[in-house]
């Protein structure tokens, strides 16, 4: 294309297709990076379930807790839906985090019945 003639169709296409790879780049790269910051929360949040696993195996507590567990579904809900996130997605991605978390602190409790202390060796998870 020369200065001050239109572009050709083919070329005005090849623009357009550019500018939506640019941006398609862009907004992947910041899904990258949500990602990774997703999984640096879940390991956090499972570092502090770890120990609330440990705490409850030392003092005989249940691994589950269905009242707080029902709680902090409601409460993801709506939190969902003031982000305008679908509430039941949020629900799914939660109970699926208190299923892990129940897992591992039903090991935990159960290491700690064999003699072996619940320490953190080999698990990490818990919803409270």
């Amino acid at each position: 294309m020369s200065e001050g003639t239109a572009p050709e169709a083919g070329e005005a296409a090849s623009v357009a297709d550019e500018a939506a790879r640019e941006r398609l780049l862009y907004l992947r790269g910041s899904i990258d990076n949500l990602d990774a910051a997703l999984v640096h929360l879940l390991a956090e949040r499972f570092k502090c379930t770890q120990q609330v696993g440990e705490l409850k195996a030392r003092h005989s507590l249940p691994p589950a807790d269905p009242a707080r567990e029902a709680a902090q579904i409601a409460r993801l809900r709506r939190l969902a839906e003031e982000a305008r996130l679908d509430p039941a997605f949020a629900e799914k991605f939660l109970n699926f985090i208190i299923g892990e978390v129940v897992r591992h602190h039903r090991a935990i409790a159960d290491r700690a019945v064999a003699g072996d202390g619940g320490g953190p060796e080999g698990t990490q998870a818990t919803t409270s």
